[in-house]
């Protein structure tokens, strides 16, 4: 069921489009930073783990 957009159907769909485009650039942005500040996480604690047995 595709609604009938008319004249305005190029510029709805690219609106929708470049959203799409936003939201994924977004999570993706947002998990690669997530993963790496837990990787950066890991290495403190480990520093930290090893450093207090010194």
């Amino acid at each position: 069921m595709m609604v009938d957009l008319g004249q305005y159907a190029v510029p709805i769909l690219s609106a929708y489009a470049g959203t799409i485009v936003c939201l994924v650039a977004l999570v993706i942005a947002s998990v690669v930073r997530a993963r790496r500040i837990a990787k950066r996480l890991a290495d403190v604690e480990a520093r930290r783990k090893s450093g207090a047995t010194s």
